[in-house]
C-alpha cells in the first residue's frame, strides 16, 4: 500500500507516466501542453519521479537545457499500467477526483471488502484523520464509494465500492503489482 501513496503523492505522477509510456519520452513542453500542466508542477512531478528511479533524462539526446524525459526499466513497467488508469478515469469522468493523493489508494485498500473508518486509516499509511473523512467524501459524491451507518450500537460508519468503481481496483491492483516487480531484483 506504501508504493501506492508515494505514487500518488503527486497529482501528475500517473498521468506523465502514462504520457512518456506512449510517448516513448518527451520534453517538457510537450508534456506541460499534452497533460494542460503548469511548469512548476510538472517540474516538482518529474523531480519526484527521478528521485523514485522512475523517470530519467535521455543522455543521448537534446540540449542539456532542454532535455527529454525517458521511463526507466521499473517506470516502463508502472507506465504501461498507468494509461489504462489515466484512460478509464477519463472516460468517467474521474480524472479530477481519482488523481486526488489518497482516492485511489482508498479505493484499492477497499477491494478487499466493506471497511470502517478505523480499519481503512490503519491500512493507509500517513494518511490524518481529515485527510482520509474528506477523501471519502469525495469519493462518495463521485459515486465510487457507497457509506452506510450500521443500527448497531453504537453505530458505525462503513465504507464500501460501488458497482461503478470495482472496475478501477484492478487498474490500481497492476500498478502495485508492477511496482513491487520492478524493485524486486
Amino acid at each position: 500500500m506504501s508504493t501506492l501513496v508515494a505514487l500518488f503523492h503527486n497529482r501528475w505522477s500517473v498521468p506523465i507516466l502514462a504520457e512518456l509510456h506512449r510517448q516513448r519520452g518527451s520534453r517538457s513542453v510537450t508534456l506541460t501542453r499534452t497533460l494542460g500542466m503548469s511548469r512548476e508542477s510538472l517540474r516538482r512531478t518529474l523531480a519526484a519521479l527521478i528521485d523514485g528511479g522512475l523517470v530519467g533524462r535521455n543522455p543521448g539526446y537534446g540540449h542539456p537545457l532542454r532535455p527529454e524525459y525517458v521511463l526507466t526499466r521499473a517506470g516502463e513497467r508502472i507506465g504501461a499500467a498507468s494509461g489504462p488508469l489515466v484512460a478509464g478515469l477519463r472516460r468517467e469522468g474521474l480524472e479530477d477526483v481519482g488523481l486526488k493523493k489518497w482516492s485511489m489508494p482508498a479505493v484499492f485498500a477497499l477491494t478487499d471488502g466493506p471497511l470502517r473508518f478505523s480499519e481503512l486509516r490503519d491500512r493507509l499509511e500517513g494518511v490524518s484523520p481529515r485527510a482520509l473523512a474528506m477523501t471519502l467524501k469525495d469519493l462518495e459524491e463521485a459515486g465510487l464509494v457507497d457509506r452506510r451507518v450500521t443500527e448497531d450500537y453504537p453505530p458505525a460508519t462503513v465504507y464500501r465500492l460501488t458497482r461503478r468503481a470495482r472496475h478501477l481496483a484492478p487498474l490500481v491492483g497492476s500498478l502495485t503489482e508492477r511496482r513491487a516487480s520492478s524493485t524486486s531484483p
